[in-house]
């Protein structure tokens, strides 16, 4: 998972249980398991869900993260079998590290979990190789609620018109500024709606009277990049393409080198060490940047690694460029014999309100708007009540959701992270690194 989705990337490697696989038997394990569904679904529909029948259900789960996600975990799981005493879990999880290359061996060794978690990195995948159950029946319905989420959190588990995943929390992108450092120096906070350029403005001034740069670059940083484009009436994707060109990453390189010469942002080593993904290395809890690009609900993270008061608020632009996101999604094995009960855990999980307060915002804001307000009221982390602020303040500018990443979109992501370090460290102009970038981009979607 990127850190748009948790906070798990200090969980010690030896609970992650992971299996090294190459990307090459990732896919093919994925294929594998395609060319298996079939089998599989028949006898599914043949034999039906076990819990139609009344009796017991022992059902898979599978998920990341760390000690305290998976105690809430545990916890709401075991309340689901108070409630429904004949329905036991088994219940499986580890660290991010390693976890989809676990969920393709399992998926191709033809014992997937019934139930399991999954991000916008492989969502399209999977539903596109028929692993994950279309939950559209299950939403019409009602069986599966979602009317109390909004419409463009539960629409982007929409892969090729089938409802791949539920969304079990909401983020959306934030920018969080070093509110101290601000304040001890009588210079302005940054605010939501500001231009790209009065942010890089804004940035210059900072650094010139604190000497520390305004802002990480983010020229390297996907969500920056994609909210940017939205802005410009493009998008990331467009089907199964690219949504942009190299004249639009070229334009987005040039931006940041332009701001990189203000002394605005870092140097290139320190933009490198804020490309990391891990929260506590990002530049405003390190002091070598005003600014950071991150996920609203990674407040109360990047708080535990610094004194200093953090604000956050919209990236940039047009907020209607942002979306209500799946900070991640719980999906059902398309062959699971006890999908109409999965199914029913991902309701409760999502609807019950002993369950989602139970499980608070570890995996982002509680989908259900009506339980995130109970939530909301009684959460006491003043970090995560920021969270919540900017994220409810938002959702009245939130604009629709964009289609769930394709294929290849976690080496997209990567690839963008080369093109653009190749452009701060003066390895090859913006245009040069752009052609670069898409060049790698077209292979990486086939």
């Amino acid at each position: 998972m990127h850190p748009a989705t948790s906070p798990t990337a200090g969980v010690p490697a030896g609970r992650n249980h992971r299996t090294l696989l190459t990307r090459r038997r990732f896919v093919r394990g994925l294929a594998a398991v395609a060319l298996a569904a079939p089998l599989a679904l028949g006898a599914a529909a043949c034999g039906g869900d076990e819990a139609g029948g009344g009796g017991p259900v022992k059902l898979s789960v599978f998920w990341w993260g760390g000690d305290a996600r998976a105690k809430l975990t545990e916890d709401a799981l075991a309340l689901y079998t108070k409630k429904h005493p004949e329905v036991t879990f088994e219940k499986t999880w580890q660290a991010n590290q390693g976890y989809f290359d676990k969920l393709a061996t399992l998926t191709a060794g033809g014992n997937p979990p019934d139930l399991f978690q999954i991000d916008d990195n492989y969502l399209a995948e999977y539903a596109g190789r028929s692993t994950t159950l279309d939950l559209t029946s299950y939403k019409d319905s009602g069986k599966l609620d979602v009317s109390k989420f909004p419409e463009s959190l539960w629409q982007y588990g929409v892969v090729d018109g089938k409802l791949a995943g539920v969304a079990a929390g909401e983020n959306t992108q934030g920018l969080v500024y070093n509110r101290t450092l601000l304040e001890k120096n009588g210079l302005p906070e940054p605010t939501t709606g500001m231009t790209w350029e009065q942010h890089i403005a804004w940035a210059e001034q900072v650094a010139k009277k604190t000497k520390v740069p305004g802002t990480q670059d983010p020229s390297a940083d996907y969500k920056a990049f994609w909210v940017w484009l939205r802005q410009q009436g493009k998008d990331l994707y467009n089907g199964k393409d690219l949504g942009f060109t190299a004249d639009d990453v070229t334009t987005w390189f040039e931006l940041w080198k332009g701001a990189r010469d203000r002394g605005a942002t870092p140097t290139p080593d320190v933009i490198h060490e804020g490309n990391a993904t891990d929260i506590t290395k990002q530049l405003v809890v390190t002091g070598k940047a005003a600014t950071s690009w991150v996920w609203a609900n990674q407040m109360p993270d990047l708080k535990k690694n610094t004194k200093d008061e953090l604000g956050v608020v919209a990236y940039p632009g047009d907020p209607s460029a942002q979306w209500a996101r799946a900070s991640m999604y719980w999906s059902v094995f398309k062959g699971s014999k006890h999908r109409d009960v999965a199914v029913d855990v991902i309701n409760f999980l999502t609807n019950d309100p002993e369950a989602v307060a139970l499980l608070g915002t570890d995996r982002g804001l509680p989908s259900n708007l009506d339980l995130r307000a109970k939530v909301s009221e009684t959460a006491t982390d003043p970090a995560m009540k920021q969270s919540i602020q900017v994220e409810s303040d938002l959702a009245q500018k939130f604009g629709e959701s964009p289609q769930v990443p394709i294929k290849g979109h976690s080496k997209v992501r990567s690839e963008l992270t080369k093109a653009a370090e190749n452009a701060q460290y003066g390895r090859a102009t913006p245009a040069q690194a752009a052609e670069q970038f898409l060049a790698a981009c077209k292979s990486a979607i086939g």
